[in-house]
């Protein structure tokens, strides 16, 4: 009696272990193809950047990013792309908002236009900036050549970045959490600070990381607008160029290297932020 009990306890669990390990060799396979593409499209091109960076030795590396060039494109192009994130991520909140809880005519057409930076060659933007603030200007506001033209450059190329981030989550929030809390005696702007905005934060940062790392790796779009004018519009993208024009592509790995840390740091922090704010939303809630 008790051999065919086990017997028949036993069968029913045999697949089990099969399908288990059908579905991680599934696993396994995806996971291998995604880490071969990571690899060829991302990981080698940054060893490359750091072998080339690397094959002058120390000494160059560091005279490469200390000198007085390089040291005036590194603040045009970080105090730039600093304010130019603070303002998008205002006024991207702001038009999420507007998209989202909104009801105006054209608002599709708006919505389709926010993603036109990410369609339109960013020479182009900067063909638009020029037409527009350029020595021409139509509304009789000349921008080129000045920190302000480099500035509303990238905010065009940026503003998607923010816009996106927080659209979806703004989207997904519980209307019903906003109304009780105007049913206790809270008023719009408390809702927004206390309720809205923490649940909003992740995002925002998300997308403000996105456009700072952008922005301050920008050619296209302020090529035009911007001039390149040393110590005053001459971001690191463009003393790249210059580097390479003179054929120093050492010193322009070294300036490329300096770019990518700022970026991944400024992402890592404000998603580590981001990421902390919503376990803490989440244990509140």
């Amino acid at each position: 009696m008790t051999a065919p009990a086990e017997a028949s306890t036993a069968a029913p669990g045999a697949p089990a272990p099969r399908a288990a390990r059908g579905r991680y060799g599934s696993t396994s396979l995806r996971v291998g193809a995604a880490s071969i593409w990571l690899s060829v499209i991302v990981l080698l091109p940054l060893a490359a950047i750091l072998w080339q960076a690397a094959g002058g030795g120390w000494d160059a590396f560091w005279r490469a990013v200390t000198s007085n060039a390089a040291v005036d494109s590194f603040q045009v192009t970080l105090t730039i792309s600093a304010g130019v994130t603070v303002v998008n991520a205002v006024f991207g909140l702001l038009v999420a908002w507007v998209l989202t809880r909104d009801e105006f005519p054209g608002k599709r057409i708006v919505d389709s236009v926010i993603d036109l930076p990410f369609a339109l060659p960013t020479i182009v933007a900067s063909l638009v900036m020029l037409a527009l603030y350029g020595p021409a200007s139509p509304v009789d506001l000349h921008l080129q050549h000045t920190k302000w033209g480099v500035g509303i450059a990238l905010l065009f190329v940026t503003l998607p970045f923010v816009v996106r981030s927080v659209q979806p989550v703004l989207l997904e929030l519980d209307r019903e959490v906003e109304e009780a809390a105007a049913s206790l005696g809270a008023g719009n702007r408390t809702i927004f600070l206390r309720v809205i905005l923490p649940a909003l934060l992740p995002a925002l940062l998300s997308g403000a990381g996105l456009a700072f790392s952008r922005a301050i790796g920008e050619f296209g779009s302020v090529v035009l607008i911007g001039g390149a004018v040393p110590g005053k519009t001459e971001v690191s993208s463009q003393w790249i160029r210059t580097l390479i024009e003179n054929d120093d592509r050492t010193g322009a790995a070294a300036i490329s290297i300096v770019l990518l840390v700022i970026s991944f740091a400024v992402l890592f922090v404000l998603r580590a932020v981001g990421a902390r704010a919503a376990k803490r939303e989440e244990l509140e809630g």
